[in-house]
């Protein structure tokens, strides 16, 4: 007898996959893309086209002597630091406008790299120490001396050396080696209008801002409604440009950071002094009548230093220029009134 083996229907066969081909209605159209206006980069001011230039940090003396100096009226943003003997010295940088003349002009100190080295630009000075001169070129930035003949610098005949040089920022800028010739990073976060500036936003209402950076400097600034801006006195005095015009800003930015010794002495023995502007710190940053607490961070020499608030979320500036006041931290103070 034979067996006969059973058999098995097949399995179906799985259905095709159905490819839908979604209809889109012409008339939508796709999104518009996104409105980011043309700013430049130092203060988030709108313009038709950057043109491409490196910015330019110039050292400035700050002292009654030299006062009322040419060319701060114009700069992007200005630090303020302390040097040896609680002088007050500025960095006063310079992009969007060109001064015709800018000084008077001295020397570097160890904190300046910190704060130019970002920029990847030019720094102009009259000379400097060794030690520091060094710091100053290994930082990235293309350096422009007087004592080493630098085109540009000249001294002026109303004055007596050594605040007597002065220098030509247009001079400085075609003076940029192709490694240093383009226009800088953005360094500040900015809102695109003063109503949106953080301070404004989530601040308090104040009108003055006294500082206490040494026994030899007390910067204050004034709430002007009328013009918009901060408006500068040292001590009480009215800081004024060269031209007669009050020195005066949209921004005013109050950083707490260390303020140790450096390696270096000055007549007599005395200290220079610098600041460690690698990690972060305190900050107060003043717009549009009101101010806003927040943090400074910087992560490395030449990483621009960042304003954030509690939740590491950026703090917007208003558009307009600068002025960033160092507090040496345990020794100086800001008042807000």
């Amino acid at each position: 007898m034979v067996g006969l083996a059973a058999c098995s229907a097949p399995a179906p066969e799985a259905p095709a996959p159905v490819t839908m081909t979604p209809t889109v209605d012409p008339s939508r159209g796709a999104p518009p893309a996104p409105d980011v206006p043309t700013v430049w980069p130092l203060t988030g001011v709108e313009v038709d086209e950057v043109p491409e230039r490196p910015a330019v940090a110039v050292k400035v003396e700050n002292t009654a002597t030299a006062r009322p100096q040419s060319g701060l009226d114009q700069a992007d943003v200005v630090w303020e630091t302390i040097v040896e003997f609680e002088v007050s010295r500025l960095v006063a940088v310079f992009h969007s406008q060109v001064p015709q003349e800018v000084g008077p002009i001295r020397s570097v100190r160890p904190m300046d790299p910190l704060i130019v080295a970002p920029l990847n630009g030019l720094i102009a000075y009259s000379g400097g120490q060794p030690g520091i001169l060094a710091e100053v070129q290994s930082s990235g930035v293309q350096s422009l001396s007087h004592d080493e003949g630098t085109g540009g610098m000249f001294r002026v005949s109303g004055r007596s050396a050594p605040h007597n040089v002065y220098g030509s920022v247009e001079t400085f800028m075609a003076a940029a080696d192709a490694e240093h010739a383009a226009s800088p990073e953005e360094q500040f976060a900015f809102a695109r209008s003063a109503e949106k500036a953080s301070a404004v936003v989530d601040g308090s209402a104040a009108t003055t801002l006294s500082l206490r950076l040494s026994a030899q400097a007390s910067p204050s600034w004034a709430w002007d409604g009328a013009t918009g801006t901060w408006q500068r006195s040292e001590g009480t005095v009215a800081s004024l440009a060269s031209g007669g015009d009050r020195l005066s800003a949209v921004n005013v930015v109050a950083i707490t950071a260390p303020h140790p010794n450096s390696p270096y002495g000055a007549q007599g023995g005395a200290a220079v002094p610098t600041y460690d502007l690698v990690g972060e710190g305190p900050a107060v940053v003043a717009t549009g009548g009101s101010t806003v607490e927040g943090r400074w961070t910087k992560e490395a020499i030449d990483a621009p230093l960042q304003l954030v608030d509690a939740d590491g979320d950026p703090l917007l500036l208003a558009p307009g220029n600068t002025w960033v006041e160092l507090v040496p931290e345990g020794k100086g103070s800001l008042t807000v009134g």
